[in-house]
């Protein structure tokens, strides 16, 4: 159980307000996020994942658990997310700490990919080294042969993370670099909402 509080009504609707935007203005990958980790020695790491889900208890990603980042969260929790909305001058930058959704939201997920994607989330060893591709297409055919004729269950080390936010910031792009920064913080007695110079 997270000591995190659930973001309020009006955060949740800020973003979701951007996020329609970006939709609606056909900006490709709409849900793509910089996620960014650290390892045991505190150096930092960061790619781009897909938000899955997002509510007011934080934004959903899912991952091979061996991968780095898996490897990364399962020593650190502590990460941050970029949301880069181009076109419509927007970003969405949250800190906060990720934790593992339940097995039944990863269950739920995992049947919901293409077939495809299940193969593949056996098949990949993600971030491990592999001599040449021709390895990695054998292990995608093994794990086809394996599952013919059946649903394809999750894997032990593939599920998600909800990144519970302790602050997130709304940016909006201004003529002149003269940008619009909504910033709210979690502090003792909840959500403080500031506006910051650009």
């Amino acid at each position: 159980m997270s000591d995190l509080t659930d973001m309020t009504e009006a955060m949740v609707e800020r973003f979701r307000k951007g996020f329609d935007r970006a939709r609606d203005n056909g900006i490709p990958e709409h849900t793509a996020m910089t996620l960014a980790t650290v390892d045991d020695h505190g150096r930092p790491a960061a790619r781009t994942v897909l938000l899955k889900d997002m509510d007011a208890g934080g934004f959903v990603f899912y991952t091979n658990l061996g991968s780095r980042k898996g490897r990364h969260l399962a020593g650190q929790a502590d990460v941050s997310l970029v949301f880069w909305w181009r076109e419509n001058e927007e970003q969405v930058l949250v800190d906060g700490r990720a934790e593992p959704v339940s097995d039944a939201e990863a269950d739920a997920y995992f049947a919901s990919r293409p077939r495809g994607s299940q193969i593949g989330a056996w098949a990949s060893k993600q971030s491990r080294p592999m001599d040449n591709r021709e390895e990695f297409l054998a292990r995608i055919a093994e794990f086809e042969k394996k599952f013919e004729g059946r649903d394809v269950p999750r894997p032990e080390h593939w599920s998600g993370f909800r990144v519970k936010p302790r602050r997130v910031e709304f940016w909006y792009g201004r003529e002149f670099r003269l940008h619009e920064r909504v910033c709210f913080e979690l502090v003792d007695e909840g959500w403080r909402e500031s506006l910051l110079y650009p």
